[in-house]
């Protein structure tokens, strides 16, 4: 389940990248469509690239590497895993299996 989870998870992130990426070369290209100044398009352009790349990043450089660890370390990169799921458990893709059922990130 875990390595579905990450592969999932993995995806949405890139996803949500590839659309902050396109978002913010529309905002910054056309400004006064969405009616703001041209420094503010590229302030929110910056922020919006930027946290779609920070998420990849607590999910490559910080979780990934220590899931399947004995102790505490495991049990927080597993913990730390659900919750970066937790917005998506409504999606059709989402890889649900019974094991998760009582665990942070879960529907029920």
């Amino acid at each position: 389940m875990t390595a579905h989870l990450v592969s999932f998870i993995r995806a949405r992130f890139h996803e949500e990248l590839e659309k902050a990426r396109f978002a913010s070369n529309v905002v910054v290209t056309q400004p006064g469509r969405f009616g703001v100044e041209p420094e503010d398009a590229a302030k929110h352009a910056r922020f919006s690239v930027a946290a779609a790349e920070a998420r990849l990043a607590l999910l490559d450089d910080t979780v990934v590497p220590y899931l399947g660890t004995a102790g505490a370390c495991g049990r927080n990169a597993e913990f730390q895993l659900r919750l970066l799921a937790a917005p998506y458990v409504e999606h059709r893709d989402y890889p649900h299996d019974e094991e998760s059922a009582n665990q942070p990130g879960s529907p029920t």
